[in-house]
């Protein structure tokens, strides 16, 4: 059974889930019989992830209804949430960040059909009628991580003395190294 968008807060209202995703599916299938897949997927299995944050622990909760919309299409109202740890910009020590992402995304087995989806669907390809799960959840959860992370400034590891000081540092090393000031030297010296 699938949801319209102005349900979303469903979502949060879910039992909690203990079943293990299944990696591939037959997506057209799942769509025909409007079928919900949902479990727990192991953040250690996504390899991508632990190119953009360290390696993970835990799980990310994952829920993907498929059905077909009026139009005909093939579709997964997905959302999924993680307990992750990021590095603080600052200071670079880890810290907890939830991650939760509610997408939508169009079953296109091509190019051209994944051109007429409406800027609202993501095209996810199937290949052979499979549909690989593990790669659609991790592409969503690397899409899902914020830009950047910062510890508040009463947890950061860095001292709010360092945190000023290094600004300080910056400006004073500013003012007193003009790169242009050598130019003048000699400029000065071409002239006499």
């Amino acid at each position: 059974m699938c949801f319209d968008s102005w349900r979303v807060s469903a979502y949060h209202c879910a039992p909690m889930l203990t079943e293990r995703l299944p990696l591939v599916v037959e997506p057209y299938r799942l769509a025909a019989n409007d079928e919900r897949v949902e479990g727990l997927l192991a953040l250690s299995r996504l390899e991508r992830l632990a190119l953009d944050a360290p390696p993970q622990d835990g799980e990310c909760q994952v829920r993907l209804d498929f059905f077909i919309d009026e139009q005909g299409r093939r579709v997964i109202d997905g959302w999924l949430k993680a307990d992750l740890r990021l590095a603080c910009r600052r200071c670079l020590q880890p810290m907890p960040v939830q991650v939760e992402n509610h997408f939508l995304l169009g079953i296109v087995s091509g190019d051209e059909l994944a051109a007429a989806l409406p800027s609202t669907h993501e095209p996810v390809l199937a290949e052979n009628e499979q549909l690989n799960l593990l790669e659609v959840i991790e592409d969503e959860l690397i899409l899902s991580l914020p830009q950047v992370v910062y510890h508040d400034e009463a947890d950061c590891g860095l001292s709010r003395d360092q945190l000023s000081s290094g600004a300080e540092v910056e400006s004073s090393n500013a003012s007193t190294e003009n790169p242009f000031e050598v130019l003048r030297h000699l400029k000065g010296k071409s002239d006499s």
